[in-house]
């Protein structure tokens, strides 16, 4: 009986052996379907949701897995819960819940644990990112786990680091579009303001003008203009427009566009002004505003009328006595109505010399804080209003350059210099 006992044990040995190899063979069968049906949806560039819901179905109908969520970071701020089985709780806060685990980094088992709506599950799986979790998956109800639950919690953790991997390379994609569209965006901006400032200033026998302009970024908020309005009358001006980037770039030119069709219609300054007030608040609703100075010359009568509407005021040097040009009104764009508006008026003698900045010159600050000031501004002007105007712009940057010892700007810088000879 021995000897017949003997083939018998061995078959059924090979029986048991050829048997666990066969499930093995479909449970591998199945996992590589699996990552099939997972990369196959990546590929085609399904969302997040999709791909969840694939997942989903993955643990639930061919893993048996009773309990499955998952939680993502969207950013740093914010985590999501991209979904919840339906057996198992919803993720009620799920940036509470990320500070929760967020020092898990392997595999664990949450049994015993005191971790509130979470108990219901047994397991937690993280995804990592240069060691810093972008996701964690929840799993419950193990079926048939036996000696393979540690090789399918392996299975899943596979399968949970291709999803949430996915989208954090697809969010990383659309931040680089992003940046790409920004990018042209500014490039326009930046293109668009090169055209606003005029290419040319006038040095004849009547005029000789000089400017300098230094956005802080490739988009500033800074604007001047020179315009001929006749043979006997000429207009300039110079402004601050809040904000940076797009925005201010597209509302300077709207203002450009205002100024220079009004400007053309010889209606009186105070009436100008009061219109472009208008026009700029029916375009920002008041969410922006503008500092404006503009002066409008007669060559004939070398009479100069101005309004400041809320700007730094620009200096004169007038036949050897120093006057800031400071009547007008508030900043533009705020007000339907501007609430008190008066025009200035001065004579020009021989040689008189203007200059107008915006505050990135005025507030330009050294290390320790202290400002550069109008007052310097004046003193320099005292002593250098006779050299060219081009030579004095540059030189007057230069003196500010040493006085700020190297600190960042941090504001545009404009000067438009003008000489009435």
């Amino acid at each position: 009986m021995s000897e017949i006992s003997t083939p018998l044990s061995e078959l059924d040995f090979f029986k048991k052996r050829l048997g666990a190899i066969e499930r093995l063979a479909a449970t591998k069968q199945q996992q590589m379907n699996s990552l099939l049906e997972i990369t196959e949806a990546v590929n085609h560039n399904m969302p997040i949701y999709a791909l969840a819901k694939i997942y989903e179905n993955i643990l639930r109908a061919q893993l048996g897995i009773g309990k499955v969520a998952l939680l993502v970071k969207e950013n740093e701020e914010l985590w999501k819960s991209e979904f919840v089985s339906d057996t198992a709780v919803a993720i009620d806060h799920p940036n509470e819940a990320a500070l929760l685990f967020i020092k898990h980094l392997s595999i664990q088992s949450l049994n015993g644990g005191e971790y509130g709506q979470f108990n219901e599950f047994e397991f937690i799986i993280p995804v990592l990112h240069k060691r810093e979790p972008i996701g964690f998956a929840f799993i419950g109800g193990i079926k048939d786990a036996g000696d393979a639950k540690e090789e399918k919690l392996k299975f899943i953790q596979t399968i949970t680091n291709i999803i949430v991997v996915a989208n954090e390379n697809k969010k990383l994609f659309k931040n680089q579009l992003d940046q790409m569209l920004m990018q042209k965006e500014l490039k326009v901006a930046e293109e668009m303001q090169k055209m606003l400032v005029p290419g040319k200033l006038p040095n004849d026998e009547f005029i000789e003008a000089a400017s300098y302009y230094r956005p802080h970024k490739s988009i500033g908020g800074d604007y001047y203009d020179f315009v001929q309005i006749s043979a006997t009358e000429i207009a300039f001006c110079i402004s601050d427009v809040s904000g940076k980037g797009m925005a201010a770039a597209l509302l300077m030119a709207n203002l450009q566009a205002n100024l220079r069709a009004l400007v053309m219609q010889s209606i009186p300054l105070d009436e100008l002004v009061i219109r472009l007030n208008k026009s700029i608040k029916d375009i920002t609703e008041g969410e922006k505003y503008i500092t404006f100075f503009i002066g409008i010359y007669n060559l004939q009568t070398r009479n100069l009328r101005y309004v400041n509407a809320g700007h730094t005021a620009s200096i004169l040097m007038n036949d050897g006595c120093m006057e800031e040009l400071e009547k007008g009104c508030t900043i533009l764009g705020i007000f339907e109505k501007l609430p008190k508006l008066s025009v200035g008026e001065t004579v020009l003698k021989e040689n008189a010399v203007i200059i107008n900045f915006t505050d990135g010159l005025s507030e330009a600050s050294d290390p320790e804080g202290e400002l550069f000031e109008t007052d310097r501004i004046k003193e320099f002007l005292s002593n250098n209003y006779q050299i060219p105007l081009g030579q004095f712009n540059q030189s007057l940057i230069d003196e500010m350059m040493t006085f700020k010892k190297g600190t960042d700007f941090d504001d545009d810088l404009t000067l438009l210099t003008i000489r009435f000879k």
